[in-house]
Formats: C-alpha cells, sequence, structure tokens
C-alpha cells in the first residue's frame, strides 16, 4: 500500500486505512528511539519547518525530536521571530518559505483553518499541529497508537472524554479518529463546553461523569482552556473538580484495566487527581514517547516513505 496525501491536516480526511497504515509505521518507528544512538539516515537531505504560533511544548519538541532522528534539517520559527509581527499576511510567510523549498512545513496557528490555506499555496507537505479550536491530527494518532499498543486493536472499545469539549481541538479530532476505527466514544462536560450538534461527530453525550467513565476501557481528561474562553463558563475551579473531576473513586466506575489519558498540559486537582494521574492505569507519559514515534511515521510517510515509493 501505498500512502497517498500530501498533508496531513484533520482526522477526517483520513481513511480508516490510511490511519492503521499512520499507526503501523509508528510503531516500527519506536524502536529507534530504544538505540543507544537514537538517529537513522532515512531523511537525510529533507528540510522540515516547524512554524507554530502558539506556545506548545510537546508537540513542538516532539516533532523536533522526530524529525532530528530522521536526520532531516529541522528549523524553527515562531510568531514572534517572523515578519508576521511586521504586519506580514500568513499566505505571504508561507510563500516566503516555500521559497527555500523546504519539504516538510508543521504549522500550529490559532485560526482555524489555517493549514488547510496553506497547504493549497505551497508545494511542500503541511502538517498541521493544532489549529484553532478545529483539529490536532497528529495528537489523536498519538493517543489511537497509544491505546491500540495496551489494548490491541480500537474496534469495541468504550472511550469517554471528558473536560473542556467546546474549545478542545484534541476532542474533536479523538472523537472523529475513535469512531471511525470502531470505538463507541461518550463525551460529558459542563453544558457551557459541549458544543450544539457534536453527536454529528460520532460520539454521545453523558448526563454525569459517572455515567460517562462508568464500563470505560479509557478515559481521557481535558484541561480546561482558558485562553480560549471569551467568559466565564463555570462557578469556580473547585465547583469544576467537584463536578467533572476524574479521581479514585470515579475511576472505579470504569473496566478494573481501564487507560488513564492526557494530552497536557495537566491541571492537578482541578480536571484530575494526582493519585490518578500517577496511577498504573494512566498511560500520560506513554502519550509523550509515542508522540515523537507517530510524528516521524508522519515525516516518513510524507516526505521520504510510500508517497514516493512502493512500501515493503
Amino acid at each position: 500500500m501505498r500512502f497517498t496525501k500530501k498533508d496531513i491536516l484533520d482526522i477526517d480526511s483520513l481513511e480508516p486505512r490510511e490511519i492503521s497504515m499512520i499507526l503501523d509505521t509508528a510503531q516500527g518507528m519506536k524502536e529507534i528511539s530504544e538505540r543507544p544512538v537514537k538517529k537513522v539516515p532515512t531523511l537525510r537531505g529533507k528540510t522540515i519547518v516547524l512554524f507554530f504560533q502558539e506556545p506548545s511544548t510537546r508537540t513542538k519538541l516532539s516533532f523536533d525530536t522526530a524529525a532530528k532522528r530522521l536526520s532531516a534539517d529541522c528549523l524553527s520559527i515562531s510568531k514572534g521571530s517572523s515578519s508576521i509581527v511586521k504586519g506580514e499576511t500568513l499566505i505571504d510567510t508561507a510563500k516566503n518559505l516555500e521559497a527555500m523549498r523546504p519539504d516538510v512545513i508543521v504549522l500550529r496557528h490559532p485560526s482555524s483553518g489555517a493549514p488547510h490555506l496553506i497547504a493549497r499555496r505551497v508545494n511542500a507537505s503541511v502538517i498541521n499541529a493544532g489549529d484553532g479550536i478545529h483539529a490536532h491530527p497528529s495528537q489523536a494518532l498519538l493517543d489511537m497508537l497509544s491505546v491500540r499498543e495496551r489494548k490491541g486493536e480500537l474496534a469495541g472499545l468504550n472511550v469517554s472524554i471528558i473536560g473542556d469539549i467546546a474549545h478542545s481541538r484534541v476532542a474533536r479530532s479523538d472523537i472523529i479518529g475513535f469512531s471511525k476505527m470502531g470505538a463507541r466514544v461518550s463525551i460529558c462536560a459542563p453544558g457551557t463546553m459541549i458544543p450544539k450538534g457534536i453527536e454529528t461527530l460520532g460520539c454521545t453525550v453523558a448526563p454525569t461523569i459517572e455515567a460517562c467513565v462508568e464500563g470505560a476501557d479509557v478515559v481521557m481528561m481535558l484541561r480546561i482552556q482558558k485562553e480560549r474562553q471569551g467568559s466565564v463558563l463555570f462557578p469556580s475551579e473547585r465547583e469544576y473538580a467537584r463536578l467533572f473531576g476524574l479521581n479514585k473513586e470515579r475511576l472505579a466506575l470504569a473496566k478494573k484495566d481501564a487507560l488513564v489519558m492526557h494530552p497536557g498540559p495537566m491541571n492537578r486537582g482541578i480536571e484530575i487527581s494526582s493519585e490518578v494521574a500517577d496511577s498504573a492505569g494512566s498511560i500520560i507519559l506513554e502519550q509523550v514517547t509515542n508522540g515523537v514515534a507517530l510524528r516521524m511515521a508522519l515525516f516518513y510517510l510524507v516526505a521520504g516513505g510510500s508517497r514516493h515509493a512502493d512500501a515493503d
């Protein structure tokens, strides 16, 4: 099978077989990170630009690490160091980057749809590292990789996602991704944080966190994204933690071997207690580890792998 996508912009545009191919490729990449010398020449001579217009720790460092482990030349620019602060448009900035002939541009942007706009204007492959509240495909893919690695398959699993659904691009991408792969997705949040019509993405809305967690194979918690909220959507953090926080008692309603996940950054004591975050069922740090392998797979597939030659 050949991977034919030029860009990775969202989960919605990926077929289940393409998702499986990405996850299989990432699984093979994991071994590289366990070597004494964590580097292979796979993308030697390729140039990757990280263009991040929003703050990031895990995602940016993960993409950077992934590029370097494949021996690509990786360059990084931020909003503060780009000509956007001087009034240059995003499209003009992207066209100037294109003139330098990069192979891949990884874009994080506060406006939904920005990576799609750029992908139509440049010849380089574009990977969406998060756009507004729309999509975060690489996070959803690494989440699916982490669950599949532990559970063996995704089909038939009960996945619960709890937190600020309205402002979470991770939630949207995970709902679509897990649903496409045959899992049942249930969500829970304060009514002010549940977008109208969210069920059309492939999930059900639970009335309480207890109902959402009960019988779950996977429980994913999301932080409150205050930076995206235009107004106060809940009385207080203490009240939110009381009604929607994941603690040991609530987790006991899930299956005994349930996995606990969080895309980060965590706000301990608000959406998740420390005893749950650090429990045996937590794979939060495994998500970070798998993020490097998953992003290596994306670089390989769009810049040096089966888009250009038949996969073995």
